[in-house]
């Protein structure tokens, strides 16, 4: 394992739900933390909140469904901070819309969020893992990366292809020393999204977002070495941690 104090990180989808609880504990762990979201008013209290408490954050206001402007987000914080030692892809959109209702524009914004700025996001931090001989990237996966659900036209899609481009980047990075995985959350958490698209069956064993945190720390701090190209469950990783710290 390697000491993340004063290492770097990359995040999507900063500034609630799941990815806000990811930032705290980065910085919690004495991680620089770039923070990317669409939501700049959210992104601003997050920043604020976290440099109140000393934190090194540096907020990117950016659309994640935008190719070029994901490259250009990216390229600020790799002249703000470097090469991260981690690259964690939390954000995504879900839109639940049947194949009847769907249009092109929907399920290619979804899409997009998901795979596409996986692939942008990673390639503009590749070659400087690669240098480094080093790092981690780790894709927010879900159950929509194994199964199908009902109306989840562009979302389900994009959550296995997205499966797909960790497998090949793996076994690309390797040779340097990278890690990829995804990470599940492995239980119902409460957030924005689930809000609005959980059943109250699928409420039953929700836990809180901040539940699943310290598994993303965990893979900040990994090499190649100890695991890549896995799926990981956040929900027991976090579990096995708190246990360890008791």
């Amino acid at each position: 394992m390697i000491d993340i104090r004063g290492q770097v990180a990359f995040l999507t989808g900063a500034a609630e739900g799941l990815g806000r609880e990811i930032a705290r504990e980065l910085v919690a762990g004495g991680m620089r933390v770039a923070l990317l979201d669409v939501q700049a008013d959210k992104l601003d209290r997050l920043v604020e909140e976290l440099r109140g408490g000393g934190a090194d954050v540096f907020p990117v206001v950016v659309d994640l469904a935008d190719a070029e402007a994901t490259r250009a987000a990216t390229e600020q914080a790799l002249a703000h901070y470097g090469t991260p030692r981690v690259l964690i892809h939390n954000a995504a959109v879900l839109r639940e819309v049947s194949m009847l209702d769907v249009t092109f524009d929907n399920w290619r914004r979804e899409v997009d969020i998901i795979l596409q700025a996986a692939f942008v996001l990673t390639k503009t931090v590749w070659s400087g893992m690669v240098e480094a001989k080093g790092g981690s990237v780790v894709f927010m996966s879900s159950g929509s990366a194994l199964f199908g659900f009902v109306k989840e036209t562009a979302y389900t899609p994009g959550k296995h292809a997205q499966e797909g481009l960790m497998k090949v980047l793996a076994i690309e990075g390797k040779e340097h020393g990278i890690a990829v995985n995804t990470m599940s959350t492995g239980r119902p958490i409460d957030t924005p999204m689930s809000d609005s698209h959980y059943t109250e069956e699928m409420r039953i064993g929700i836990v809180p977002p901040d539940r699943l945190a310290p598994a993303f720390a965990f893979l900040a701090g990994i090499d190649a070495d100890f695991a890549t190209g896995q799926r990981f469950n956040a929900y027991q990783v976090s579990e096995a941690i708190r246990a360890a710290r008791r």
